[in-house]
């Protein structure tokens, strides 16, 4: 079997506001170097063969940054899933595994990645969610499963009860078959209160195409991100604690 090629979407339009600087988000240095530097190093390593960066339209240095790596625009904030699908010009019917990858989320390994792709290969699941199981659960979206295999991702605001009890959260890192991507996250609607389309739907659209889905596990220190500079600084310890 030949080795299966791996492409990566790594969503870098977020602004820095939280992070009081005039700079993209994932430009923020985690030990001296920006974040979305670390997260292409990372995608180096595995090697990934095409690597796109999603960048807002004034994200000329995140563009920089990234070089000699291809970049989308997103032109205007309509969610994540909308996001992943600026991503189409450069990787529409990629025949192997989508990495989708948020910016503010750097110390992710590569060994974890890889992890995902081989359980995406497995029974050929259209997506592979990784989750996390923190010791105090915040309000993130719960991962479904049922049968071992990952029936929706619900948001904790429109969670039941019972759903809001599961402790194993969307850590937002998610593996896709590439020849359907895109097809996928076109039928997502933004019927909801933001009018955003949410990339957490595709997997409830998987499903309803005749796919599975499934999910693995990674540790919540490894895939945490970063919105504020305290945030930010607990990243630099985690990354202590690994060395």
């Amino acid at each position: 079997m030949s080795k299966e090629r791996i492409a990566a979407i790594v969503l870098g339009a977020g602004k820095g506001s939280r992070m009081k600087s005039d700079l993209p988000k994932v430009m923020m240095p985690v030990k001296g170097k920006s974040m979305i530097k670390r997260i292409i190093e990372t995608l180096e390593e595995l090697p990934a063969d095409e690597i796109v960066t999603v960048i807002a339209p004034d994200g000329q240095v995140v563009a920089k940054e990234v070089a000699p790596y291809k970049t989308s625009i997103q032109h205007k904030q309509l969610g994540t899933g909308n996001a992943v699908l600026a991503a189409k010009e450069h990787l529409n019917k990629f025949d192997g595994s989508i990495v989708m990858i948020f910016g503010d989320t750097p110390i992710v390994t590569a060994e974890t990645i890889k992890r995902a792709v081989a359980k995406r290969l497995e029974r050929d699941y259209a997506v592979v969610v990784v989750g996390i199981r923190p010791e105090t659960c915040p309000p993130h979206g719960r991962l479904v499963i049922k049968n071992d295999k990952l029936q929706k991702i619900v948001e904790f605001k429109d969670a039941s009860e019972e759903e809001r009890k599961i402790n194993f959260l969307n850590s937002g890192m998610m593996i896709f078959d590439g020849r359907v991507l895109f097809d996928l996250l076109e039928q997502i609607g933004n019927n909801n209160v933001a009018g955003e389309y949410y990339l957490t739907d595709v997997v409830e659209v998987a499903i309803k195409n005749g796919y599975d889905c499934s999910t693995i596990e990674a540790g919540p220190e490894e895939v945490a991100s970063a919105n504020t500079l305290e945030e930010l600084a607990l990243l630099e310890t985690y990354l202590d604690k690994r060395k």
